[in-house]
């Protein structure tokens, strides 16, 4: 796209213009920043635009008698090296003994059996009620018949999870394994991610650390539930929306008209006027958050939220760029690109993730438009598969608002945070001799829907330090990251009445991930701080991370099922809630 510039006269104006004097932050800002980081200087118009990513020196690998050329090489290829090492050690965790236990466990008594239904008829059919036994029996066997069974989450994630079945078979493996790709990819995504949004690939490749050894990422990695599929596709969008945003003001500043000293300086016309083309990852953004609303439902959230704060993004562009009317500018010319990108791609992938549904004959309420029921309701110009889509997505809406019935393991959502109820998904008390039981007193078994205790407690605090810096700093970093969780976190307010879980949460698991790496940034202390600070925070920073991985190896056998003495299980019910 060329340059957009104003007239040479108002150009040589600008640039000759005697420059403003700098304004004063209020007292309550200046004195807050002994909180933070101390103010940056000044910086180009076009460095405010897009932040250059800093580039990495080779000391650290000269440290292990790498070469010069070989260090630069390596420091070069860290952006990339740091998270697929990350990512590596996420996924043998993640898949290491991923068939056990060898048992249907907690929820996986809907969804693997519903996938396995699509791929043999498009719908849900209907298993025996002894067919979790069957299946993992010797021989297995597979108790469906084509009779349609009423399902309340749409098909997307159950194609997926039919993915890893058709493959591998319908075992624990096979029906476990697709999420635990998904699972591991996250965690790629949020080093870069978080390498992204930092302009640090050593933040990056903590914040997805952290997720590795996250409890409640890792159990629902390795189980057959959906809530990590919406997880993952909802980190994809917002991953999508950060490279979107970053291209889309690299455009704005390359259009900004230079000085003869060669600064970039700010254009109303620039800013006000400049159309912002065509942009595939704001596209593929819409198209991430519709596999998520069409996984579950909680998907759609996110799907107003992050159009929302792209649209926001946008208009914030325009206003550093030069726009006198940045907001305006913005709905002129960006609103029905963005609402188009997001809301129209999301709505039309969700509708295509029923194409199974639809092309078939025996699904639930697939015929409801052509009984007297359905013709009496009206519309009848629309095609009658619409309309019973549509019957059948009203009567799960009034399903998902009236569930009211009480489980062992229900959680408000007051109490998330802090872990107040984790979900046992599946618990054994095998005798001496049993199952690898070697205690004589007797052995406990159980997967625990529990997130790491420490990094939970710790986000805590990071999510008060994230939106300082978004109140205070006016930090869109830490306001994109505020974002994630209030999209994942808030909307369960609404439903106190209703019968929801902790693992819900996985949802916005990430953004703490990346809340928490943020605050530890902070804790190690600015590149321009003295040396005794930064060492300071470097010790404090790494016992805190140590700490956290330390708690996950002690509630590891939690996590994953293995035999531990009755005794040991109790030491690990740090409350009775727990239980």
């Amino acid at each position: 796209m060329g340059r957009v510039t104003s007239d040479t006269t108002a150009t040589d104006a600008v640039a000759h213009a005697a420059p403003e004097p700098a304004r004063q932050p209020p007292v309550w800002q200046r004195r807050l920043r002994r909180f933070g980081y101390p103010a940056a200087p000044p910086a180009d118009v076009r460095t405010r635009l897009v932040p250059a990513f800093p580039t990495s020196g080779g000391r650290l690998w000269a440290v292990f008698g790498a070469g010069p050329d070989a260090a630069a090489r390596l420091a070069r290829w860290s952006g990339w090296g740091g998270p697929l090492l990350v990512a590596l050690f996420a996924g043998v965790l993640r898949f290491w003994n991923l068939g056990s236990p060898r048992k249907v466990i907690f929820d996986e008594t809907y969804y693997p059996k519903d996938a396995w239904s699509l791929l043999q008829y498009g719908y849900e059919g209907t298993w025996a009620k002894n067919a979790n036994d069957a299946l993992v029996a010797h021989p297995p066997q597979i108790l469906l018949s084509p009779e349609h069974s009423y399902v309340v989450h749409p098909p997307m994630g159950k194609w997926l999870i039919a993915v890893g079945e058709w493959a591998l078979g319908m075992n624990p493996f096979g029906w476990r394994f697709m999420v635990a790709l998904l699972g591991t990819l996250s965690v790629l995504l949020i080093c870069r991610i978080g390498r992204r949004l930092m302009r640090s690939t050593a933040l990056g490749c903590l914040a997805g650390t952290l997720l590795a050894v996250d409890g409640l990422h890792f159990v629902m990695s390795r189980t057959a539930l959906l809530d990590l599929i919406v997880m993952f596709w909802v980190v994809a969008a917002f991953g999508c929306l950060l490279v979107d945003r970053d291209r889309t003001r690299a455009r704005l500043a390359a259009a900004l008209p230079v000085s003869p000293d060669g600064v970039a300086r700010p254009d109303d016309d620039v800013g006000d006027r400049l159309l912002l083309g065509w942009r595939p990852w704001r596209i593929a953004a819409g198209l991430c958050l519709g596999l998520a609303s069409a996984t579950k439902w909680n998907g759609l959230y996110f799907l107003a939220a992050f159009a929302l704060m792209s649209f926001l993004w946008d208009v914030a562009a325009r206003r550093t760029a030069g726009a006198r009317r940045p907001f305006r500018s913005a709905l002129r010319r960006d609103v029905l690109a963005a609402f188009g990108s997001t809301v129209v791609v999301a709505l039309a992938t969700y509708l295509a993730s029923w194409t199974g549904w639809i092309a078939t004959k025996g699904g639930y309420y697939r015929d409801w438009a052509t009984t007297p029921e359905g013709r009496a309701a009206g519309w009848t110009w629309l095609p009658d598969w619409l309309r019973s889509l549509w019957h059948y997505q009203t009567e799960v809406y009034a399903f998902h608002t009236g569930l009211t019935t009480p489980h062992t393991y229900q959680s408000n959502p007051w109490s998330w945070l802090v872990l107040g109820r984790p979900v046992s998904y599946f618990y054994e008390d095998p005798k001496f001799g049993q199952d690898g039981c070697t205690a004589a007193e007797g052995c406990a078994r159980e997967v625990l829907a529990l997130g790491t205790p420490l990094l939970w407690w710790a986000s805590c605090f990071a999510l008060l330090y994230v939106l300082y810096r978004w109140l205070f700093k006016r930090d869109w970093r830490a306001g994109a990251i505020a974002c994630g969780v209030a999209a994942g976190y808030l909307p369960w307010f609404l439903y106190q009445e209703r019968t929801i879980f902790l693992f819900y949460a996985v949802v916005f698991v990430p953004f703490l991930c990346l809340a928490l790496a943020m605050m530890i940034g902070a804790l190690i202390g600015p590149p321009g701080a003295t040396e005794r600070r930064r060492t300071i925070g470097a010790v404090g920073a790494g016992v805190l991370v140590l700490l956290i991985i330390w708690n996950f190896i002690y509630f590891y056998p939690l996590y994953t099922g293995l035999p531990i003495p009755k005794s040991a299980w109790h030491h690990r019910m740090w409350f009775d809630s727990w239980v």
